[in-house]
């Protein structure tokens, strides 16, 4: 079973987005998928809930009390995504990083964005694993608009940081419809839509790894 933790220190950033649309790839993968709702808003619980009727449904768990979460995800899962609190440091999350394999950071293009993830970053890289080099950690430009100076000039800070910049996602309104739905672009084919999907191969190669 892999775990994916998608986290920031930054609320905003569209955490629950990646979340989700990482834990809907995986189930339309045909994976026994469970995404793991750590964040007291619960967008993710409801996200999933309304993803229940389909065939590649995904099976939402409590994450806001720390380990309890354990007890309830099944054994044959084989993948589990991990929506974490947003504001959370990496001291918050010590019970979902000792089980992770990869570490996903959404970074909107501002300055004030990146400027607000460089602590959690710092805090990141004490936890054991990390310093270890056995717990990857990948960032991800979130509601990128690639023809703007202000994404190009925030992508090529994020080239210069420690960690790899594993995606990059443009904004698209259609993120917002598909969350509602309880949905994902993973679940059209169109050809607008394929082209959001593109966005998605890199993040998805670097989680296979």
């Amino acid at each position: 079973m892999k775990t994916v933790l998608v986290a920031s220190s930054k609320g905003g950033v569209g955490k629950t987005t990646i979340a989700t649309h990482l834990a809907a790839q995986a189930a339309l993968d045909g994976l026994r998928t469970a995404l793991i709702d750590a964040d007291p808003q619960g967008s993710s619980t409801r996200w999933a809930q309304r993803r229940s009727v389909l065939e590649s449904a995904v099976l939402p768990l409590d994450g806001t009390r720390k380990k309890a979460w354990r007890k309830h995800l099944p054994e044959d899962a084989q993948r589990t995504v991990i929506d974490a609190p947003a504001g959370a440091m990496a001291d918050d999350l010590e019970s979902f990083l000792d089980v992770a394999d990869a570490v996903i950071v959404p970074i909107q293009p501002s300055t004030l964005d990146i400027e607000a993830t460089v602590p959690f970053l710092d805090t990141l890289a004490q936890h054991p694993r990390v310093r270890r080099g056995q717990l990857r950690v990948g960032l991800v430009g979130n509601k990128l608009k690639p023809w703007t100076n202000a994404s190009q000039q925030a992508l090529d800070l994020l080239s210069e940081w420690p960690y790899p910049v594993v995606g990059q996602i443009r904004d698209s309104q259609a993120y917002v419809v598909m969350t509602a739905l309880g949905k994902s672009l993973f679940d059209y084919h169109s050809q607008q839509i394929r082209e959001h999907q593109a966005d998605w191969a890199p993040l998805l190669k670097w989680l296979k790894k």
